[in-house]
C-alpha cells in the first residue's frame, strides 16, 4: 500500500477503535487549527528557509544548511514517536530512502521531542536518516507551523498514555503542523505539503516525483 493508502485504513481502524466523545475533541482540534489560518502563514514554497541548526538523536549539532552544500534537502516535521501516522510517514521515508538519495537528495526529520525519544523513535523505526530534536518549537515557530493544543485535547491525549511534557521535556502542550518541504541547494522551499488534519502527509511517490522534475 502506498502511504496514503496506509493513513487512511489508519483512520478508519482508530473510527471504530474510540468514543464519539474523543472524536469530537480531536475533530475539533482540527477544525480550531484551520480557524487560526495558521497554514496560510506557513513557509512555503518560493520562501527561503531560516538558518537550522539542532540536535540529532545522539545530542550531536546538525546543520541542515551544511548539508545542502552537497545536497537537496527533504524536511519532514513530525508530532513525535508516540503519534502512529507520524511513524507510519517515517517508515514509508525511510522505504524510499535510497530512491531520494539516486536523485541527490537527503533527507532530515524534526520534532519537539528530546534527544532521548527521539533515538527510541530512530531504533524502534530502523531508521538511518538524521531525526533532529526541536526544543520548544523553535525552528517550528520559524517555519509558522507550531501551536497550542486545547486542555480537551490534551486530556484526551493523556488518557491514550501521551505525556508531552515528558516528551518534549517542557510544560509547554505545543506541537508542530505535520509537514514536509524539499529544499533547493540555494534554501529556497521547491515544494511543501501541509495539512492541519494530522492524518495526511506527503506520499513519498510525490515526493519522487518532485525530485524528478527538479533534477
Amino acid at each position: 500500500m502506498t502511504l496514503t493508502e496506509q493513513l487512511e485504513s489508519r483512520a478508519a481502524q482508530s473510527a471504530e477503535k474510540y468514543s464519539d466523545d474523543i472524536h469530537t475533541v480531536m475533530n475539533q482540534g482540527i477544525q480550531t487549527l484551520k480557524e487560526t489560518k495558521l497554514v496560510s502563514k506557513a513557509l512555503k514554497t518560493g520562501d527561503k528557509i531560516p538558518e537550522i541548526i539542532l540536535p540529532n538523536a545522539i545530542g550531536k549539532n546538525i546543520s541542515v544548511q551544511d548539508l545542502l552544500v552537497k545536497n537537496i534537502v527533504i524536511l519532514s516535521f513530525y508530532r513525535g514517536g508516540w503519534c502512529p501516522y507520524c511513524n507510519l510517514e517515517l517508515k514509508a521515508l525511510q522505504d524510499s530512502l535510497s530512491e531520494f538519495e539516486k536523485l541527490g537528495a537527503i533527507l532530515v526529520a524534526i520534532s519537539p521531542e528530546t534527544p532521548d525519544n527521539s533515538l527510541s523513535t530512530t531504533e524502534e523505526n530502523n531508521l538511518s536518516f538524521e531525526v533532529l530534536s526541536d526544543k520548544d518549537n523553535k525552528i517550528a515557530k520559524e517555519f509558522n507551523l507550531a501551536f497550542s493544543l486545547s486542555d480537551d485535547l490534551v486530556e484526551v491525549y493523556e488518557g491514550f498514555g501521551i505525556d508531552l511534557v515528558k516528551s518534549n521535556g517542557t510544560p509547554k502542550h505545543q506541537l508542530p503542523i505535520s509537514a514536509t518541504y524539499i529544499i533547493d541547494q540555494n534554501g529556497m522551499i521547491i515544494y511543501d505539503f501541509i495539512k492541519e488534519d494530522y492524518k495526511k502527509r506527503a506520499d513519498p511517490k510525490e515526493i519522487i516525483n518532485t525530485l524528478k522534475t527538479n533534477n
